[in-house]
């Protein structure tokens, strides 16, 4: 009996003891954190969807375009030459994440993850709809196929793909653009016909995840859920069940009306397994935190509901930590959480000094490969050079020309033409620069270059000039 009541350690909820899938029938949850988890989840769904669709000052408030390197984040774009500063973000995220962890536990899974938003609050609506309740579902599952099952699971897989198919196209705006989504749709698919395979490949990709993969994304598949079991301790906040409170000398027992459990050594549990039957994991909260639990909140209004129903104190399962269950000590911030918020401090520091000093115009100048220099008239000695300026505005650069700023010399493009360089766009070409025998100092001379728009500095850069190494 200890055995089977603990075998919850040896294997996850989602498996049998013969290791094949347990499939989960949540049961519909309903209660406070419901409502929050449901007015926030309306809003992280209208700002997924709207955002490749909004533009501010003609470009498009978040696209991530890799194969023609064209990325914008809240309508400011970016280059693969700002590439240091998401690598900078990514580690601010991460580390974000593992101090929230540390302290409130996976509840980013519950709350914010778009495989728990689209599935718990779209998709599992969606059969709650058509199937029924837990109940019902497990119920349906079990009959014969006749035209009532096969009518409702056919509507059910029908719509399941079409939100799939909206998923994919979604995230496509993201990819190439709004509004090149939207030609290909004016187009139609045979006009556009590699682009609609790889749209119906993804379609099927999130199809499979949310109809059949499910939770076991959650508790396989994301290397998030792993990080909980080094990143939790005893002061952690989690969704927790509280045991001292809930089995007493006694344990858990049925509910009885007009007993008093307190005096009896009985806990607060009335063993109603409403905590389990509204899990999304198929766990048992009252065994302890989990790898598979994500926070969801579901067992607090579950269990919550039933201590109003049978007159008892709410908060049996809440967000506690375990030396608050044991000691009923609370919160603090642990040296290693502060660390964690002293670095994460440090980082946003850095980022926001890279974004300050982030220029509207990148220049590089670099010497024509294999290419030696060359000795004019008056010894003045000539390299050949290539550039490329990238502009990061949404205005173009008129009148784009180039100065020497650490010697006395000269620059010309070969063209001898002034330089556009158009909004979002880059302009490239060759230049030389001319520089006295006399002000060269080594074979190898590093020079500084000013870019300039008319009168105006926009950047600097440096390059290195090549000279003779015998110079008297």
């Amino acid at each position: 009996m200890e055995r089977e009541e603990n075998n919850f350690r040896d294997r996850i909820g989602t498996m049998n003891a013969e290791g094949k899938r347990s499939w989960v029938y949540p049961k519909k949850p309903e209660g406070r954190f419901y409502k929050y988890r449901t007015h926030l989840t309306w809003f992280l769904l209208l700002f997924l969807i709207a955002s490749p669709f909004i533009h501010i000052n003609g470009h498009q408030f978040m696209m991530f375009n890799v194969l023609e390197r064209e990325f914008f984040i809240f309508g400011q774009p970016f280059w693969p030459q700002d590439f240091y500063l998401g690598v900078t973000a990514m580690i601010i995220a991460v580390l974000f994440i593992t101090l929230f962890t540390s302290a409130f536990g996976r509840i980013f899974c519950g709350w914010i993850c778009p495989q728990t938003i689209f599935m718990e609050m779209v998709f599992r609506k969606i059969e709650y709809w058509i199937e029924g309740d837990r109940g019902a579902q497990m119920r349906l599952d079990k009959q014969e196929w006749n035209a009532d099952k096969i009518r409702k699971k056919g509507f059910k897989w029908f719509l399941f793909f079409l939100i799939s198919f909206g998923i994919a196209n979604v995230f496509l705006a993201y990819l190439v653009g709004s509004e090149r989504l939207l030609r290909y749709i004016t187009e139609g698919p045979f006009q556009n016909l590699s682009t609609f395979i790889a749209l119906l490949i993804f379609t099927g990709v999130f199809y499979f995840i949310f109809s059949w993969f499910r939770e076991q994304v959650c508790t396989i598949a994301c290397p998030y859920g792993r990080l909980q079991s080094v990143l939790l301790d005893k002061k952690s906040v989690v969704v927790a069940y509280d045991h001292k409170r809930g089995e007493r000398s006694k344990g858990r027992s049925k509910f009885r009306k007009n007993e008093d459990r307190a005096q009896l050594g009985k806990g607060d549990c009335i063993d109603c397994s409403q905590c389990v039957h509204v899990c999304p994991t198929g766990i048992d909260i009252r065994n302890g935190t989990q790898l598979e639990c994500i926070n969801c909140t579901a067992c607090i209004d579950a269990c919550d509901a039933m201590m109003d129903k049978v007159d008892l104190p709410r908060g049996l399962i809440g967000f506690y930590s375990e030396e608050n269950i044991e000691k009923e000590e609370k919160f603090r911030f642990n040296p290693r959480m502060k660390g964690y918020a002293a670095i994460l401090f440090v980082l946003v520091g850095i980022l926001s000094g890279m974004l300050f000093l982030r220029t509207d115009v990148e220049a590089t100048v670099l010497r024509l490969p294999g290419q030696l220099y060359e000795t004019h008239d008056n010894n003045i000695i000539s390299n050949v050079y290539t550039f490329k300026l990238i502009n990061k505005t949404t205005g173009s650069f008129e009148d784009v020309h180039f100065k020497l700023m650490s010697h006395r010399g000269s620059i010309e493009s070969v063209t001898h033409e002034r330089i556009i360089v158009p909004e979002n766009g880059l302009a490239q070409g060759t230049l030389f620069i001319e520089i006295p025998k006399a002000l060269l100092k080594d074979e190898k001379n590093k020079v500084e270059i000013g870019v300039y728009s008319g009168e105006k500095l926009i950047e600097t850069t440096s390059t290195n000039f090549m000279g003779p190494r015998s110079f008297r």
